[in-house]
Protein backbone atom coordinates (compact mmCIF):
# COMPACT_ATOMS: atom_id res chain seq x y z
CA UNK A 1 0.00 0.00 0.00
CA UNK A 2 1.01 3.43 -0.77
CA UNK A 3 2.43 5.64 2.10
CA UNK A 4 0.36 7.56 3.39
CA UNK A 5 2.88 10.58 3.94
CA UNK A 6 2.69 10.75 0.03
CA UNK A 7 -0.44 9.65 -1.27
CA UNK A 8 -2.36 12.80 0.11
CA UNK A 9 -5.79 12.58 -2.59
CA UNK A 10 -7.78 10.34 -0.58
CA UNK A 11 -11.78 9.96 -1.37
CA UNK A 12 -14.52 10.52 1.66
CA UNK A 13 -14.49 6.43 1.68
CA UNK A 14 -10.59 6.47 2.45
CA UNK A 15 -9.50 4.69 -0.64
CA UNK A 16 -6.69 6.74 -2.72
CA UNK A 17 -7.40 8.44 -6.15
CA UNK A 18 -3.66 8.25 -6.58
CA UNK A 19 -2.90 4.63 -6.02
CA UNK A 20 -4.76 0.99 -6.27
CA UNK A 21 -5.07 -1.57 -3.43
CA UNK A 22 -2.18 -2.98 -4.36
CA UNK A 23 0.11 0.70 -4.51
CA UNK A 24 0.68 0.89 -8.13
CA UNK A 25 -0.48 4.02 -9.85
CA UNK A 26 -4.19 4.26 -10.30
CA UNK A 27 -5.10 1.61 -13.41
CA UNK A 28 -6.91 3.88 -16.02
CA UNK A 29 -7.31 0.99 -18.69
CA UNK A 30 -4.23 3.13 -20.77
CA UNK A 31 -1.47 1.12 -22.74
CA UNK A 32 1.63 1.75 -20.27
CA UNK A 33 0.20 -0.11 -17.80
CA UNK A 34 -0.75 -3.18 -19.95
CA UNK A 35 2.93 -3.01 -21.34
CA UNK A 36 4.77 -2.64 -18.00
CA UNK A 37 3.14 -6.17 -16.93
CA UNK A 38 3.46 -7.77 -20.18
CA UNK A 39 5.69 -8.65 -22.65
CA UNK A 40 3.50 -10.66 -24.59
CA UNK A 41 0.21 -8.38 -25.67
CA UNK A 42 1.46 -7.35 -29.53
CA UNK A 43 -0.97 -4.99 -30.83
CA UNK A 44 -1.93 -2.75 -28.50
CA UNK A 45 0.42 0.39 -28.44
CA UNK A 46 -1.78 1.47 -31.06
CA UNK A 47 -4.21 2.11 -28.91
CA UNK A 48 -2.79 4.57 -27.02
CA UNK A 49 -5.08 6.87 -28.62
CA UNK A 50 -7.08 7.83 -25.69
CA UNK A 51 -11.02 8.29 -27.06
CA UNK A 52 -13.03 10.04 -24.77
CA UNK A 53 -15.27 8.12 -22.56
CA UNK A 54 -12.96 4.81 -23.77
CA UNK A 55 -10.09 4.60 -21.13
CA UNK A 56 -10.62 2.46 -18.19
CA UNK A 57 -13.38 1.37 -20.10
CA UNK A 58 -15.35 -1.73 -21.34
CA UNK A 59 -14.49 -0.22 -24.84
CA UNK A 60 -11.07 0.05 -24.12
CA UNK A 61 -10.59 -3.71 -22.74
CA UNK A 62 -12.34 -4.34 -25.78
CA UNK A 63 -9.91 -3.20 -27.81
CA UNK A 64 -7.05 -4.29 -26.65
CA UNK A 65 -8.59 -8.04 -27.27
CA UNK A 66 -9.65 -7.34 -31.01
CA UNK A 67 -6.16 -6.31 -32.23
CA UNK A 68 -4.16 -8.70 -30.14
CA UNK A 69 -6.14 -11.77 -31.47
CA UNK A 70 -6.71 -10.42 -35.38
CA UNK A 71 -3.21 -11.83 -37.11
CA UNK A 72 -2.04 -14.33 -39.46
CA UNK A 73 -4.22 -17.10 -38.20
CA UNK A 74 -6.87 -15.45 -40.15
CA UNK A 75 -5.25 -16.32 -43.38
CA UNK A 76 -5.76 -20.23 -43.14
CA UNK A 77 -9.61 -19.88 -41.99
CA UNK A 78 -10.98 -20.01 -45.54
CA UNK A 79 -9.05 -23.30 -46.25
CA UNK A 80 -10.07 -24.20 -42.68
CA UNK A 81 -13.67 -23.60 -43.81
CA UNK A 82 -13.34 -25.29 -47.04
CA UNK A 83 -12.04 -28.53 -45.56
CA UNK A 84 -15.13 -28.60 -42.70
CA UNK A 85 -18.08 -27.51 -45.79
CA UNK A 86 -20.85 -24.77 -44.95
CA UNK A 87 -22.66 -26.55 -42.41
CA UNK A 88 -19.89 -27.76 -40.33
CA UNK A 89 -17.38 -24.87 -40.82
CA UNK A 90 -19.41 -21.53 -39.29
CA UNK A 91 -20.51 -24.26 -36.31
CA UNK A 92 -17.16 -25.09 -35.53
CA UNK A 93 -16.12 -21.21 -35.67
CA UNK A 94 -19.41 -20.48 -33.50
CA UNK A 95 -18.11 -23.70 -30.98
CA UNK A 96 -14.64 -22.49 -30.86
CA UNK A 97 -16.02 -18.98 -29.97
CA UNK A 98 -18.65 -19.87 -27.49
CA UNK A 99 -15.57 -21.85 -25.60
CA UNK A 100 -13.35 -19.18 -26.19
CA UNK A 101 -15.88 -16.87 -24.28
CA UNK A 102 -16.64 -19.10 -21.60
CA UNK A 103 -13.73 -19.92 -20.76
CA UNK A 104 -11.92 -16.49 -20.38
CA UNK A 105 -15.26 -15.52 -18.00
CA UNK A 106 -13.48 -18.06 -16.03
CA UNK A 107 -10.33 -16.86 -16.75
CA UNK A 108 -11.30 -13.02 -15.99
CA UNK A 109 -12.67 -14.60 -11.88
CA UNK A 110 -9.33 -15.76 -11.27
CA UNK A 111 -7.83 -12.30 -11.62
CA UNK A 112 -7.85 -11.81 -8.00
CA UNK A 113 -7.23 -14.53 -5.23
CA UNK A 114 -9.93 -14.95 -2.84
CA UNK A 115 -12.45 -11.67 -2.80
CA UNK A 116 -13.09 -10.88 -6.18
CA UNK A 117 -12.70 -6.97 -5.17
CA UNK A 118 -10.30 -6.92 -2.26
CA UNK A 119 -8.56 -10.45 -3.29
CA UNK A 120 -4.51 -10.25 -4.46
CA UNK A 121 -4.20 -9.20 -7.81
CA UNK A 122 -2.15 -11.52 -10.34
CA UNK A 123 -0.51 -8.82 -12.55
CA UNK A 124 0.20 -12.54 -15.30
CA UNK A 125 -1.59 -15.67 -16.52
CA UNK A 126 1.41 -17.38 -14.52
CA UNK A 127 0.68 -15.56 -11.66
CA UNK A 128 -3.09 -16.53 -11.79
CA UNK A 129 -1.63 -20.15 -11.96
CA UNK A 130 0.74 -19.94 -8.98
CA UNK A 131 -2.35 -18.12 -7.26
CA UNK A 132 -4.61 -21.37 -7.53
CA UNK A 133 -3.13 -24.16 -8.78
CA UNK A 134 0.67 -24.02 -7.35
CA UNK A 135 3.58 -26.52 -7.24
CA UNK A 136 3.78 -28.60 -10.15
CA UNK A 137 1.17 -27.25 -12.20
CA UNK A 138 3.21 -24.20 -12.70
CA UNK A 139 6.36 -25.59 -13.68
CA UNK A 140 4.16 -27.40 -16.71
CA UNK A 141 2.36 -24.01 -17.58
CA UNK A 142 5.40 -22.64 -17.88
CA UNK A 143 7.36 -25.51 -20.11
CA UNK A 144 3.54 -25.07 -22.58
CA UNK A 145 4.20 -21.26 -22.62
CA UNK A 146 7.17 -21.46 -23.43
CA UNK A 147 7.44 -24.33 -26.02
CA UNK A 148 3.69 -22.54 -28.10
CA UNK A 149 6.15 -19.41 -28.28
CA UNK A 150 9.33 -21.47 -29.54
CA UNK A 151 6.35 -23.36 -32.13
CA UNK A 152 5.17 -19.34 -32.88
CA UNK A 153 8.59 -18.29 -33.47
CA UNK A 154 8.90 -21.09 -36.69
CA UNK A 155 5.16 -20.25 -37.81
CA UNK A 156 5.89 -16.63 -38.17
CA UNK A 157 9.61 -17.77 -39.47
CA UNK A 158 7.55 -19.78 -42.47
CA UNK A 159 4.64 -17.10 -43.16
CA UNK A 160 6.93 -14.30 -43.76
CA UNK A 161 9.40 -16.54 -45.80
CA UNK A 162 5.84 -17.57 -48.33
CA UNK A 163 4.75 -13.91 -47.96
CA UNK A 164 8.30 -12.72 -49.46
CA UNK A 165 7.52 -15.52 -52.27
CA UNK A 166 4.87 -14.71 -53.19
CA UNK A 167 5.67 -11.43 -53.98
CA UNK A 168 8.07 -12.64 -56.42
CA UNK A 169 5.94 -14.98 -57.79
CA UNK A 170 3.33 -11.92 -57.88
CA UNK A 171 5.42 -9.91 -60.04
CA UNK A 172 7.02 -12.94 -62.08
CA UNK A 173 3.16 -13.46 -62.96
CA UNK A 174 2.19 -10.13 -63.83
CA UNK A 175 5.38 -10.13 -66.22
CA UNK A 176 4.86 -13.63 -68.17
CA UNK A 177 1.29 -14.37 -67.47
CA UNK A 178 -0.73 -16.89 -65.13
CA UNK A 179 0.74 -19.89 -66.71
CA UNK A 180 3.93 -19.46 -65.93
CA UNK A 181 5.85 -21.88 -63.70
CA UNK A 182 7.38 -19.12 -61.55
CA UNK A 183 9.05 -21.52 -59.30
CA UNK A 184 10.52 -19.98 -56.06
CA UNK A 185 12.74 -21.32 -53.82
CA UNK A 186 11.49 -19.83 -50.05
CA UNK A 187 15.13 -20.73 -48.35
CA UNK A 188 16.88 -17.69 -49.33
CA UNK A 189 13.72 -15.88 -48.04
CA UNK A 190 13.74 -17.91 -44.89
CA UNK A 191 17.64 -17.44 -44.13
CA UNK A 192 16.93 -13.52 -45.21
CA UNK A 193 14.14 -13.29 -42.43
CA UNK A 194 16.34 -15.36 -39.99
CA UNK A 195 19.35 -12.73 -40.26
CA UNK A 196 16.85 -9.61 -39.72
CA UNK A 197 15.53 -11.67 -36.54
CA UNK A 198 19.13 -11.82 -35.37
CA UNK A 199 19.80 -8.58 -35.72
CA UNK A 200 16.23 -6.91 -34.11
CA UNK A 201 17.15 -10.28 -31.32
CA UNK A 202 19.93 -7.67 -29.69
CA UNK A 203 17.40 -5.38 -28.65
CA UNK A 204 17.54 -6.25 -25.07
CA UNK A 205 14.37 -5.42 -23.26
CA UNK A 206 10.64 -4.69 -25.05
CA UNK A 207 10.22 -1.23 -23.55
CA UNK A 208 13.17 -0.94 -26.36
CA UNK A 209 10.96 -1.96 -29.71
CA UNK A 210 7.50 -0.28 -28.60
CA UNK A 211 7.58 1.54 -32.18
CA UNK A 212 7.64 -2.39 -33.85
CA UNK A 213 4.42 -2.95 -32.47
CA UNK A 214 2.87 0.05 -33.26
CA UNK A 215 4.07 -0.96 -37.19
CA UNK A 216 2.97 -4.58 -36.49
CA UNK A 217 -0.40 -3.07 -35.27
CA UNK A 218 -1.44 -1.64 -38.40
CA UNK A 219 0.37 -4.09 -40.93
CA UNK A 220 -2.01 -6.79 -39.44
CA UNK A 221 -5.07 -4.72 -39.91
CA UNK A 222 -3.65 -4.02 -43.39
CA UNK A 223 -3.19 -7.51 -45.09
CA UNK A 224 -6.43 -8.88 -42.44
CA UNK A 225 -9.13 -6.08 -44.78
CA UNK A 226 -7.01 -6.77 -47.97
CA UNK A 227 -7.73 -10.48 -47.52
CA UNK A 228 -11.59 -9.83 -46.58
CA UNK A 229 -12.13 -7.31 -49.52
CA UNK A 230 -10.32 -9.48 -52.43
CA UNK A 231 -12.58 -12.48 -50.90
CA UNK A 232 -15.90 -10.15 -51.37
CA UNK A 233 -14.87 -9.27 -54.16
CA UNK A 234 -14.15 -12.30 -55.93
CA UNK A 235 -17.66 -13.43 -55.40
CA UNK A 236 -19.33 -9.90 -56.60
CA UNK A 237 -17.50 -10.40 -60.15
CA UNK A 238 -18.38 -14.48 -60.48
CA UNK A 239 -21.98 -13.74 -58.67
CA UNK A 240 -21.75 -17.36 -58.01
CA UNK A 241 -20.86 -19.25 -54.26
CA UNK A 242 -18.49 -21.74 -54.83
CA UNK A 243 -18.30 -24.48 -52.20
CA UNK A 244 -20.27 -27.32 -50.63
CA UNK A 245 -22.33 -28.45 -47.81
CA UNK A 246 -19.85 -31.04 -46.83
CA UNK A 247 -16.53 -29.07 -48.31
CA UNK A 248 -13.44 -30.49 -50.29
CA UNK A 249 -14.91 -33.91 -52.32
CA UNK A 250 -13.83 -36.98 -51.71
CA UNK A 251 -12.24 -39.29 -54.40
CA UNK A 252 -11.94 -35.60 -56.85
CA UNK A 253 -9.48 -33.76 -54.39
CA UNK A 254 -8.91 -36.21 -51.52
CA UNK A 255 -8.88 -39.73 -50.05
CA UNK A 256 -11.01 -39.95 -47.46
CA UNK A 257 -8.15 -40.56 -45.07
CA UNK A 258 -6.94 -37.28 -45.86
CA UNK A 259 -10.30 -35.82 -45.43
CA UNK A 260 -10.35 -36.85 -42.16
CA UNK A 261 -6.55 -36.19 -41.55
CA UNK A 262 -7.44 -32.76 -43.01
CA UNK A 263 -10.61 -31.73 -41.20
CA UNK A 264 -8.52 -32.47 -37.80
CA UNK A 265 -6.51 -30.06 -39.10
CA UNK A 266 -8.50 -27.47 -39.84
CA UNK A 267 -9.67 -27.69 -35.87
CA UNK A 268 -6.15 -26.88 -34.99
CA UNK A 269 -6.51 -23.71 -37.61
CA UNK A 270 -9.26 -22.51 -35.94
CA UNK A 271 -8.25 -22.91 -32.56
CA UNK A 272 -5.14 -20.97 -33.26
CA UNK A 273 -6.93 -17.95 -34.25
CA UNK A 274 -8.78 -17.43 -31.37
CA UNK A 275 -5.45 -18.17 -29.10
CA UNK A 276 -5.39 -15.27 -26.42
CA UNK A 277 -6.32 -16.31 -23.33
CA UNK A 278 -2.40 -15.23 -21.95
CA UNK A 279 -2.91 -12.21 -22.49
CA UNK A 280 -6.55 -11.65 -20.80
CA UNK A 281 -4.98 -11.23 -17.28
CA UNK A 282 -2.67 -9.02 -18.43
CA UNK A 283 -4.80 -6.80 -20.19
CA UNK A 284 -7.88 -7.13 -16.87
CA UNK A 285 -4.53 -5.58 -15.02
CA UNK A 286 -5.12 -2.37 -16.99
CA UNK A 287 -8.94 -1.83 -15.63
CA UNK A 288 -10.07 0.74 -13.07
CA UNK A 289 -12.57 -0.38 -10.78
CA UNK A 290 -15.47 -0.05 -9.34
CA UNK A 291 -16.84 -2.22 -11.05
CA UNK A 292 -14.80 -4.79 -10.27
CA UNK A 293 -12.39 -5.73 -12.93
CA UNK A 294 -14.01 -9.40 -13.46
CA UNK A 295 -16.88 -7.89 -14.42
CA UNK A 296 -15.70 -5.51 -16.46
CA UNK A 297 -13.65 -7.96 -18.30
CA UNK A 298 -16.72 -10.37 -19.23
CA UNK A 299 -18.36 -7.44 -21.09
CA UNK A 300 -15.34 -6.29 -23.18
CA UNK A 301 -14.77 -10.59 -23.64
CA UNK A 302 -18.17 -10.65 -25.30
CA UNK A 303 -17.84 -7.59 -27.01
CA UNK A 304 -14.36 -8.70 -28.26
CA UNK A 305 -15.11 -12.55 -28.95
CA UNK A 306 -18.38 -11.34 -31.11
CA UNK A 307 -16.70 -8.95 -32.96
CA UNK A 308 -13.40 -11.21 -33.78
CA UNK A 309 -16.19 -13.92 -34.84
CA UNK A 310 -17.92 -11.66 -37.35
CA UNK A 311 -14.89 -10.53 -38.94
CA UNK A 312 -13.58 -14.58 -38.82
CA UNK A 313 -16.54 -15.82 -40.53
CA UNK A 314 -16.82 -13.21 -43.25
CA UNK A 315 -12.86 -14.14 -44.06
CA UNK A 316 -13.39 -17.75 -43.72
CA UNK A 317 -16.83 -17.77 -45.56
CA UNK A 318 -15.85 -14.80 -48.31
CA UNK A 319 -12.70 -16.94 -48.98
CA UNK A 320 -14.53 -20.46 -49.16
CA UNK A 321 -17.46 -19.19 -51.08
CA UNK A 322 -14.64 -17.45 -53.87
CA UNK A 323 -12.80 -20.66 -54.33
CA UNK A 324 -14.55 -23.72 -53.01
CA UNK A 325 -12.54 -26.80 -52.58
CA UNK A 326 -9.34 -24.70 -54.22
CA UNK A 327 -9.36 -22.50 -51.46
CA UNK A 328 -5.61 -21.51 -50.68
CA UNK A 329 -3.48 -22.52 -47.50
CA UNK A 330 -2.87 -18.86 -47.10
CA UNK A 331 -5.34 -16.42 -48.46
CA UNK A 332 -2.84 -14.12 -49.43
CA UNK A 333 -0.09 -16.45 -50.99
CA UNK A 334 -1.95 -19.18 -52.49
CA UNK A 335 -2.95 -17.76 -55.83
CA UNK A 336 -6.72 -17.84 -55.76
CA UNK A 337 -6.11 -14.43 -56.75
CA UNK A 338 -3.34 -12.63 -59.41
CA UNK A 339 -4.72 -9.69 -59.90
CA UNK A 340 -4.40 -6.53 -58.87
CA UNK A 341 -1.03 -7.93 -58.23
CA UNK A 342 0.04 -4.65 -56.32
CA UNK A 343 -2.40 -4.89 -53.72
CA UNK A 344 -1.33 -8.76 -53.17
CA UNK A 345 2.28 -7.15 -52.87
CA UNK A 346 1.37 -4.53 -50.07
CA UNK A 347 -0.68 -7.35 -48.22
CA UNK A 348 2.34 -9.75 -48.70
CA UNK A 349 4.51 -6.91 -47.53
CA UNK A 350 2.34 -6.28 -45.04
CA UNK A 351 2.56 -9.89 -43.66
CA UNK A 352 6.39 -9.97 -43.55
CA UNK A 353 6.76 -6.82 -41.75
CA UNK A 354 3.82 -7.38 -39.22
CA UNK A 355 6.13 -10.73 -38.10
CA UNK A 356 9.29 -9.42 -38.11
CA UNK A 357 7.71 -7.23 -35.18
CA UNK A 358 5.49 -10.33 -34.07
CA UNK A 359 8.54 -12.65 -33.99
CA UNK A 360 10.52 -10.32 -31.28
CA UNK A 361 7.74 -9.56 -29.09
CA UNK A 362 6.24 -13.23 -28.51
CA UNK A 363 10.25 -14.39 -28.16
CA UNK A 364 11.08 -11.64 -25.34
CA UNK A 365 9.41 -13.51 -22.59
CA UNK A 366 11.48 -17.14 -23.51
CA UNK A 367 14.52 -14.47 -23.95
CA UNK A 368 13.91 -13.42 -20.45
CA UNK A 369 13.39 -16.27 -18.95
CA UNK A 370 16.78 -17.72 -20.32
CA UNK A 371 18.58 -15.26 -19.56
CA UNK A 372 16.97 -14.60 -15.60
CA UNK A 373 17.97 -18.21 -15.19
CA UNK A 374 21.38 -18.13 -16.32
CA UNK A 375 21.99 -15.09 -14.18
CA UNK A 376 20.27 -16.83 -11.29
CA UNK A 377 22.44 -19.53 -11.62
CA UNK A 378 25.71 -17.91 -12.95
CA UNK A 379 25.78 -14.85 -10.96
CA UNK A 380 29.78 -14.22 -11.16
CA UNK A 381 30.22 -15.20 -15.17
CA UNK A 382 31.35 -11.98 -16.23
CA UNK A 383 29.80 -13.69 -20.32
CA UNK A 384 26.34 -13.89 -18.81
CA UNK A 385 25.91 -10.62 -16.56
CA UNK A 386 28.54 -7.95 -18.30
CA UNK A 387 27.46 -5.04 -20.62
CA UNK A 388 30.22 -3.77 -23.19
CA UNK A 389 29.04 -0.61 -24.35
CA UNK A 390 29.47 -0.03 -28.32
CA UNK A 391 29.66 3.38 -29.17
CA UNK A 392 27.35 4.36 -31.85
CA UNK A 393 27.40 7.97 -33.57
CA UNK A 394 24.59 10.35 -32.89
CA UNK A 395 23.06 7.95 -30.40
CA UNK A 396 23.50 6.33 -26.82
CA UNK A 397 25.97 3.37 -26.65
CA UNK A 398 24.19 -0.23 -27.67
CA UNK A 399 24.80 -2.25 -24.40
CA UNK A 400 26.02 -5.21 -25.44
CA UNK A 401 25.89 -8.86 -23.86
CA UNK A 402 28.12 -11.75 -25.14
CA UNK A 403 25.66 -14.36 -23.28
CA UNK A 404 22.64 -12.21 -24.97
CA UNK A 405 24.18 -12.07 -28.23
CA UNK A 406 24.87 -15.69 -28.16
CA UNK A 407 22.27 -17.35 -26.91
CA UNK A 408 19.39 -15.46 -29.09
CA UNK A 409 21.23 -15.85 -32.06
CA UNK A 410 21.62 -19.60 -31.89
CA UNK A 411 17.73 -19.36 -30.33
CA UNK A 412 17.26 -17.70 -34.46
CA UNK A 413 19.03 -20.39 -35.99
CA UNK A 414 17.34 -23.43 -34.75
CA UNK A 415 14.05 -21.77 -35.65
CA UNK A 416 15.95 -21.02 -39.28
CA UNK A 417 16.84 -24.45 -39.50
CA UNK A 418 13.49 -26.24 -38.40
CA UNK A 419 11.60 -23.72 -40.99
CA UNK A 420 13.66 -24.55 -43.96
CA UNK A 421 13.12 -28.40 -43.14
CA UNK A 422 9.35 -28.29 -42.89
CA UNK A 423 7.96 -24.96 -44.65
CA UNK A 424 4.35 -26.06 -44.11
CA UNK A 425 2.07 -23.28 -43.07
CA UNK A 426 -0.97 -25.01 -42.41
CA UNK A 427 0.43 -28.02 -40.63
CA UNK A 428 2.51 -25.61 -38.09
CA UNK A 429 -0.49 -23.38 -37.38
CA UNK A 430 -2.40 -26.57 -36.88
CA UNK A 431 0.24 -27.92 -34.22
CA UNK A 432 0.37 -24.94 -32.85
CA UNK A 433 -3.69 -24.34 -32.21
CA UNK A 434 -3.74 -28.10 -30.68
CA UNK A 435 -0.80 -27.78 -28.43
CA UNK A 436 -1.75 -24.44 -26.86
CA UNK A 437 -5.98 -24.40 -26.97
CA UNK A 438 -6.57 -27.24 -24.33
CA UNK A 439 -4.11 -26.33 -22.18
CA UNK A 440 -3.82 -23.02 -21.96
CA UNK A 441 -7.57 -21.68 -23.12
CA UNK A 442 -9.27 -24.66 -21.29
CA UNK A 443 -7.49 -26.29 -18.94
CA UNK A 444 -5.87 -24.33 -16.73
CA UNK A 445 -9.07 -21.26 -16.95
CA UNK A 446 -11.14 -24.30 -15.73
CA UNK A 447 -9.01 -25.48 -13.10
CA UNK A 448 -7.99 -22.46 -11.58
CA UNK A 449 -12.00 -21.46 -11.29
CA UNK A 450 -12.72 -24.58 -9.54
CA UNK A 451 -10.38 -23.71 -7.06
CA UNK A 452 -11.50 -19.87 -6.86
CA UNK A 453 -14.74 -21.10 -6.26
CA UNK A 454 -14.61 -23.81 -4.17
CA UNK A 455 -16.51 -26.13 -6.34
CA UNK A 456 -17.30 -29.35 -4.87
CA UNK A 457 -15.82 -32.37 -6.39
CA UNK A 458 -18.34 -34.60 -8.37
CA UNK A 459 -20.94 -32.12 -7.90
CA UNK A 460 -23.14 -31.34 -11.09
CA UNK A 461 -21.00 -27.94 -11.81
CA UNK A 462 -17.86 -29.20 -11.34
CA UNK A 463 -18.52 -32.57 -13.68
CA UNK A 464 -19.99 -30.01 -16.47
CA UNK A 465 -16.57 -28.73 -15.87
CA UNK A 466 -14.73 -31.49 -16.46
CA UNK A 467 -16.67 -32.77 -19.03
CA UNK A 468 -15.82 -29.31 -21.15
CA UNK A 469 -12.49 -29.83 -20.45
CA UNK A 470 -12.24 -33.52 -21.82
CA UNK A 471 -14.23 -32.76 -25.07
CA UNK A 472 -11.94 -30.07 -25.63
CA UNK A 473 -8.88 -32.35 -25.08
CA UNK A 474 -10.26 -34.77 -27.53
CA UNK A 475 -10.86 -32.49 -29.94
CA UNK A 476 -6.88 -30.95 -29.42
CA UNK A 477 -6.12 -34.31 -29.84
CA UNK A 478 -7.38 -34.47 -33.12
CA UNK A 479 -6.22 -31.71 -34.51
CA UNK A 480 -2.28 -32.20 -33.52
CA UNK A 481 -2.97 -35.75 -35.47
CA UNK A 482 -4.47 -34.28 -38.11
CA UNK A 483 -1.61 -31.84 -38.68
CA UNK A 484 1.16 -34.08 -37.88
CA UNK A 485 -0.34 -36.13 -40.58
CA UNK A 486 -0.72 -33.38 -42.63
CA UNK A 487 3.45 -32.83 -42.12
CA UNK A 488 3.96 -36.37 -42.63
CA UNK A 489 2.15 -36.03 -46.09
CA UNK A 490 4.09 -33.15 -47.20
CA UNK A 491 7.58 -33.98 -45.96
CA UNK A 492 7.04 -37.10 -48.60
CA UNK A 493 7.02 -35.10 -51.91
CA UNK A 494 9.25 -32.12 -50.37
CA UNK A 495 12.55 -31.72 -50.75
CA UNK A 496 14.40 -29.20 -48.46
CA UNK A 497 16.19 -26.28 -50.27
CA UNK A 498 14.58 -26.59 -53.52
CA UNK A 499 12.15 -24.42 -54.91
Amino acid sequence: MADSAFDVSVNVYGESKCFDDDGRLKRTGKLPNLLISSQICLFCWILQLNFVGFSGSVWTASAHIITAVIGSGVLSLAWATAQLGWVAGPTVLLLFSFVTYYTSALLSDCYRTGDPVTGKRNYTYMDAVRANLGGFQVKICGVIQYLNLFGVAIGYTIASSISMVAVKRSDCFHKHGHQATCHVSSTPYIVMFGVMEIIFSQIPDFDQISWLSIVAAVMSFTYSTIGLGLGVAQVAETGKIEGSLTGISIGTEVTEMQKIWRSFQALGAIAFAYSYSLILIEIQDTLKSPPTEAKTMKRATLISVAVTTVFYMLCGCFGYAAFGDQSPGNLLTGFGFYNPYWLLDIANIAIVVHLVGAYQVYCQPLFAFVEKTAADWYPDSKIITKEIDVPIPGCKPFKLNLFRLIWRTIFVIITTLISMLMPFFNDVVGILGAFGFWPLTVYFPVEMYIVQKKIPKWSGRWICLQILSGACLVISIAAAAGSFAGVVSDLQVYRPFKS
